[in-house]
């Protein structure tokens, strides 16, 4: 039996692609404790994992950070981007460090477990030399010489031109778009007498011993020097709830080309996508399928709904993409890749955080349209949506990829990896003060 902790980012997105590697190992026998917020307690207990809770940490929830940061900027992109990797992902590190020092100090583990945007658990790797594991909860950040830095949305190149603007791109992406991030991340590290990192913090995650990245190679852009750490185990699916049950509209789905729109979990702004695509779709001869994450569906406000659209808070991807014809999405990476697992096309629509980035690979792979804006016209959503239906070679890309995923199961790829790393040595936690 090995000893596992992990201590992802507390929000779902950092916290439900880890979900069926734990399973994995729990139902092999190992120990596993997650570290998180009480927001995921009952996720994490109905594994069989041990919950850990914050002590030292921020405690950061995902349905309040308008709350808590007052001056994080709302327009998206960059902008939002920079303020939260130095405000939030940084600032986020020191106390994680001294809560995982502590629970490290009182019971061992032989791995730690982040996510690709948590530096905690590289702190702790720095400390105790204890072995560092991470998977990916979107596209690759890391530097290559054969991609623009992450964040600017630009296609890659590996021509002799591609490659300068690339090398030269990075530097001023590391020195000034996040440049006072890097500098915070170097102060703080020093105040933990914490070696240097050496390297920018969008680069941290390519020393970790394995980097398990929830995809596989074709959706990514390809790198002549990708690191040898990254391992692609394809797409993490969440199991149905215990007792989960189709509910009575089920059997309308085998008889209607059928589009799912989702804005995800947490967000439920839903002028952002999924107000206009009801009404964008209302006429076009699909049954729509509506997820509304965090809030029930009157929170929609749409009465009546149009003929053809159903409206739910939540449905088993594993179970209803099998009966998907397309999928539109704000462009959440996990339930993208979960599509592209049953062999379903993609729109995404998004101008946040990285989704202009997880729209690039979409368009780059072949498996769909990526639209990149905060609010889509409703004309924008109609043609996107006509255009990934009626054009066959979108779904030959995803059932593609599909195929390429078929091998794979991801929570037991990943609990495979994980135990060779993890081997039969316990770690010796010293210096834990």
């Amino acid at each position: 039996m090995s000893r596992f902790l992990f201590a992802p980012m507390p929000f779902s997105g950092h916290v439900n692609p880890g979900i069926p590697i734990a399973r994995e190992l729990v139902a092999r026998g190992h120990d596993v404790r997650w570290y998180t917020t009480p927001r995921f307690q009952r996720a994490i207990e109905n594994i069989g994992a041990r919950y850990t809770p914050f002590y030292y940490a921020m405690p950061l929830d995902e349905e309040r950070l308008e709350e808590m940061f007052l001056n994080r900027p709302r327009s998206g992109g960059i902008a939002q981007l920079r303020w939260d990797v130095k405000n939030i992902f940084v600032e986020f590190m020191p106390g994680a460090l001294r809560d995982l020092c502590v629970e490290l100090e009182r019971e061992p583990a032989d791995v730690i477990v982040g996510d690709s945007a948590a530096a905690a658990p590289e702190a702790v790797h720095a400390r105790y030399d204890i072995a560092w594991a991470v998977y990916g909860i979107s596209v690759l950040t890391m530097s290559s010489r054969d991609t623009a830095p992450f964040g600017l949305a630009l296609p890659p190149s590996r021509t002799s031109m591609g490659r300068l603007r690339n090398r030269m791109l990075n530097k001023i992406v590391d020195n000034v778009i996040f440049g006072a991030a890097n500098q915070h991340n170097a102060r703080l590290r020093r105040r933990l007498n914490l070696p240097p990192l050496g390297k920018s913090i969008m680069d941290f995650a390519r020393d970790a011993d394995l980097y398990l990245q929830g995809s596989v190679p074709s959706f990514e852009y390809p790198r002549t020097d990708m690191p040898a750490n990254i391992e692609f185990i394809g797409a993490p699916v969440p199991q149905a709830p215990e007792g989960w049950t189709p509910p009575a509209w089920w059997k309308e789905l085998d008889h209607h080309r059928v589009v799912l729109v989702t804005q995800g979990t947490i967000n439920n702004d839903y002028d952002q996508l999924i107000r206009p695509a009801i009404r964008a779709l209302a006429d076009e001869g699909v049954l729509v399928v509506v997820t509304t994450g965090s809030k029930p569906p009157q929170a929609l406000g749409i009465d009546p709904l149009p003929p053809n659209v159903i409206v739910e808070q939540y449905i088993p991807y594993s179970e209803l993409m099998p009966k998907v014809d397309l999928l539109v999405t704000n462009g959440g990476y996990g339930s993208i890749q979960i599509a592209l697992s049953h062999g379903v096309p993609v729109v995404a629509i998004g101008k946040t955080e990285e989704k202009p980035e997880i729209a690039n690979r979409v368009e780059w792979s072949g498996v769909g349209v990526g639209v990149k804006a905060l609010i889509p016209t409703e004309e924008q959503i109609r043609e996107a949506v006509r255009r990934v239906l009626n054009d066959m070679t979108y779904r030959a890309r995803a059932n593609a990829i599909g195929y390429e995923m078929s091998g794979l199961d991801a929570g037991s790829r990943g609990a495979d990896l994980l135990e060779q790393l993890a081997g039969s040595d316990a770690m010796e936690c010293e210096n834990c003060a």
